[in-house]
């Protein structure tokens, strides 16, 4: 592992002109930030999983765009082809990855913002270019601001459960900084028990085939120095039952209305086995991956990823050559699986209540 590991750990770092993502490609050994200067960059980055997690893929996609707006590009006399522009550019960068619905969510905000601005008596190109940009760079804080509060509702509600002691949980994936902003949405609830003295051991899964927990969750809770110990992802039911599970935490790339969640493959089967123990397991994501017009789960578009993710380690062949390969990206965990709740930036909620609760915030302004 390289010296850089000391360093802030971030997945996104961003100035006004000037983006650089975290390459997760290259994690553990090197700790590399690669610039990102366009939208085309940007494309291939989230296509390539250098970066990834939802709410990671929808800020570098629309942070692509702030930099290239910064830079001068697009029209620069006409308020209403820079729109135009806009909605090319965003319409583009939401093809990379189809499953999380968290960039499609942020795009269309986007451009309903630009569409008001356009409409304004008195704007001009340059207000407007300007306007977006500082929208855009908005979202980093929100998003930490959002992780803290996933944070602090889900350890609350785990606490509430486990009022005395320390709290062993079990994640899978990469749910942490390196997926968001900052902090985390499933790590962030890791976090915030961890900082009030609370969680006593967190159980990570390797999560083939891409190995998201060992390379990169790993990484994240031994550089922070929470306590933390890696399984196989065959181990997951072994270690519900012999070694103290409490709750198992996961995120979510996107939530359907009935409650129903799309996650990194591999959920769907610790909610059955924490089912059989008797273990909550919770989802925990901002609102921005709730998609209220997608009835449920078999709606949700999965990702279907090259066989050579599955075959293949770092160019070493695990396999016998020439196997058919079935490598789904995601797979869709119930909503009757998830005992605990999912986690918002709002509250906890039972997966028949969020989308009602999430319309109400909507409607109050809150969301």
């Amino acid at each position: 592992m390289s010296s850089g590991a000391a360093m802030s750990l971030e997945a996104i770092r961003y100035r006004r002109g000037s983006l650089a993502i975290l390459n997760q490609l290259l994690l553990p050994e090197q700790l590399r930030y690669e610039p990102v200067a366009s939208v085309e960059r940007a494309w291939e980055a989230i296509r390539a999983m250098e970066v990834r997690g939802a709410p990671a893929i929808a800020l570098v996609g629309c942070l692509s765009l702030a930099v290239e707006l910064a830079a001068g590009a697009g029209p620069t006399g006409d308020a209403a082809e820079l729109e135009t522009f806009v909605g090319e550019r965003l319409r583009f960068v939401v093809t990379a990855r189809p499953t999380a619905v968290n960039l499609g969510r942020e795009a269309q905000r986007l451009r309903d913002f630009v569409r008001r601005r356009v409409r304004s008596p008195d704007v001009t190109a340059q207000g407007l270019r300007e306007s977006i940009i500082e929208h855009i760079e908005g979202l980093l804080e929100k998003d930490r601001g959002d992780n803290r509060s996933i944070g602090a509702h889900g350890a609350r509600h785990i606490l509430q459960r486990v009022p005395e002691g320390g709290v062993t949980l079990l994640t899978h994936c990469n749910t942490g900084t390196l997926a968001t902003a900052g902090y985390g949405t499933a790590l962030g609830i890791v976090r915030a028990l961890h900082g009030q003295g609370r969680l006593a051991r967190v159980f990570c899964t390797e999560t083939r085939p891409y190995n998201q927990g060992g390379r990169l969750t790993a990484f994240e809770l031994l550089h922070d120095r929470i306590p933390a110990t890696l399984i196989a992802d065959s181990a997951a039911a072994a270690a519900m039952r012999d070694r103290g599970i409490q709750a198992v935490v996961v995120g979510a790339d996107r939530v359907a209305a009935s409650g129903d969640t799309a996650n990194k493959i591999g959920t769907y089967q610790l909610a059955v086995a924490a089912r059989h123990h008797g273990i909550p397991f919770y989802v925990a994501a901002p609102s921005s991956s709730c998609d209220p017009a997608l009835p449920g789960g078999a709606d949700i578009p999965i990702e279907e990823r090259p066989g050579k993710e599955l075959t293949h380690l770092q160019g070493l062949c695990l396999a016998a050559p020439g196997i058919d390969v079935w490598n789904p990206a995601f797979d869709v965990t119930p909503h009757d699986l998830i005992t605990g709740g999912i986690v918002t930036e709002f509250g906890v909620f039972a997966p028949g209540e969020l989308r009602e609760a999430l319309a109400e915030r909507a409607a109050a302004g809150g969301q």
